[in-house]
């Protein structure tokens, strides 16, 4: 068993909206006692409750990233094609603004806490 945490940071993005940027992935295996650090290319996906209630997480926003062309192994899972403006949409580090959550935190489903955030 390895335990994993996003390294995020949280921004305001004007008008009571933010933006999450995932910075990384640090996986500490308590069986070696080491803990890894991984840049956003090994990871292949992310996704965000932007409404997190503490309870149960919702995948509201998911993102491919990663440095493997994840969206020709997404184009032949759909077996559909996927548009330029789509993909751009989706292949991303930083999330597309969302607004301020009612519970003042957003969340990532490995994350063991939230990050909690202001209104701007």
């Amino acid at each position: 068993m390895v335990f994993g945490e996003p390294d995020i940071e949280v921004r305001p993005a004007g008008e009571g909206r933010l933006t999450v940027e995932v910075c990384g992935l640090d996986v500490y295996d308590p069986t070696t006692g080491v803990l890894r650090s991984s840049s956003v290319d090994d990871i292949a996906a992310w996704f965000l409750d932007t409404d997190y209630d503490g309870d149960a997480f919702f995948v509201r926003h998911a993102y491919f990233t990663g440095a493997d062309d994840p969206y020709d192994r997404l184009r032949r899972a759909l077996r559909a094609d996927i548009s330029d403006e789509a993909r751009d949409t989706v292949n991303a580090t930083i999330s597309r603004p969302f607004p301020t959550p009612s519970t003042g935190a957003a969340s990532s489903p490995s994350r063991s806490s939230t990050t909690t955030a202001t209104r701007s």
